[in-house]
């Protein structure tokens, strides 16, 4: 269980647009929030206001835009630049960024996210992740390395960065006016590292924040994931659509941690949840097809993969005829297809199957906040599928505030979440032990 047993949450913070393709052509948009930070500090005041642990910026140096032409790019303009505007106007809400390791110097993704800390008087972590795809590696004028290659230097370089972050002495920092001491010298020394793929001098010369250091995040869910999270994360966040999906994977992630001497309590697991939050289902749907507009039709050849059956898309207002739903068998290579089929068995017109997000990449919440409330809770409470949930809205604008006022109250009420912050830092607010430098046990 987590910090004080309660739940977490965290906000998905990408384009500033929300979840959807749509969302930048809702009513009630600016356009411009794109280019907006001052957007993105408004979003990230409405989840402190609902208490959110963090922020979760997601980050691809190597964006493929699918149609540039209709739809925004899904990720922020930058990912540290928007949370030192978000820092400067927050008091509490964790602030987690991604950053490559197999496209950025250890040296420089170390002096970023410290400073972060500093300025966020110990709020920042860094989702470390290894990049693929060749058209992020062309940004670089590079190949992709191997998956050999790209894990073996995440590993050495988060080793390599926690070595950087305890280089100054956490006792170091004297600035006495009237002695004139400003540091020990003999307390921020060189760590002189150098490993098959990274190396540095150092030191970093930046002291430890209210927390010590960033907290470690990593996203992903294969068996080198598990191994790179369980040696070096405190948070994990994943992708599953089932308790027993999310069950399995939180355990494999444990497990990992403990064969790296560590306590499978130190790794918290973090589900995604998509939410539209409306006042009945009917009214969800409709926004979700205003927000899916041309996009629902395309999707049709993929739901007929995952049910197995042809589907005709000029009958989109229609339900699946019963010959249909007799003959349809979910796909066993797309864990969402068994959702999807429940869905269109319950009478759903083709366009209303579509709009419940039976093919988005998270579970899709569409309705009252009671029914995210209840789905976040069954999730919590049974036998340890999820710590928590990254929650995505379709549209940021007024989705962030409908989870804050129709969601969070429930849960604070049946009390798996909590009800103000206990702590500061990111660190308390997710139970991670006390780290400076590099974890001896590992």
């Amino acid at each position: 269980m987590n910090v004080a047993g309660k739940m977490l949450i965290g906000l998905h913070l990408g384009n500033g647009y929300g979840s959807q393709s749509g969302a930048w052509r809702m009513p009630g948009v600016d356009p411009e929030s794109y280019t907006s930070f001052d957007a993105r500090v408004k979003q990230a005041q409405a989840a402190e206001r609902g208490k959110f642990q963090f922020l979760f910026l997601p980050d691809g140096p190597g964006t493929v835009m699918t149609d540039i032409a209709t739809e925004s790019p899904v990720f922020n303009l930058d990912v540290m630049m928007t949370l030192a505007a978000v820092a400067r106007e927050t008091q509490y809400i964790g602030l987690v960024a991604t950053g490559s390791t197999t496209f950025n110097e250890p040296f420089n993704l170390a002096r970023q996210f410290k400073a972060l800390d500093i300025m966020s008087h110990g709020r920042a972590g860094w989702n470390a992740i290894t990049s693929s795809g060749e058209d992020v590696a062309a940004n670089y004028g590079k190949r992709i390395p191997s998956s050999e290659d790209r894990y073996g230097r995440a590993h050495e370089t988060i080793q390599l960065i926690q070595s950087l972050w305890g280089s100054w002495g956490k006792d170091a920092w004297i600035h006495d006016q009237q002695s004139g001491q400003f540091a020990k010298k003999d307390q921020i020394l060189p760590i002189n590292l150098q490993g098959k793929y990274v190396g540095s001098r150092g030191p970093l010369y930046i002291p430890p924040s209210e927390q010590g250091q960033p907290i470690i995040f990593h996203a992903g869910g294969s068996p080198n994931a598990h191994e790179l999270a369980g040696r070096f994360a405190n948070v994990v966040i994943g992708a599953v659509f089932t308790i027993e999906d999310a069950r399995a994977q939180r355990n494999l992630f444990r497990a990992a941690a403990k064969r790296y001497g560590r306590d499978p309590d130190e790794i918290k697991y973090i589900a995604g949840l998509m939410t539209t939050i409306a006042k009945d289902r009917r009214t969800a749907l409709d926004r979700r097809i205003q927000l899916g507009g041309q996009s629902l039709t395309q999707r049709v050849d993929y739901l007929q993969q995952m049910l197995g059956v042809p589907i005709d898309p000029s009958r989109m207002n229609e339900p699946l005829l019963k010959a249909q739903l007799n003959t349809a068998r979910p796909s066993r290579y797309d864990p969402r297809s068994p959702n999807a089929l429940k869905i269109a068995k319950e009478g759903w017109s083709l366009r209303d199957i579509l709009a419940h997000g039976v093919i988005d990449y998270h579970p899709v919440i569409i309705g009252p906040g009671v029914e995210a409330a209840d789905h976040m809770q069954a999730w919590f409470e049974a036998g340890a599928a999820a710590d928590g949930f990254w929650i995505s809205p379709d549209v940021n604008a007024d989705g962030i505030d409908a989870f804050v006022d129709k969601v969070v109250p429930i849960l604070q009420e049946r009390g798996p979440f909590h009800k103000e912050y206990e702590g500061k830092t990111l660190r308390e607010h997710v139970g991670a032990p006390d780290q400076y430098g590099i974890d001896p046990r590992v």
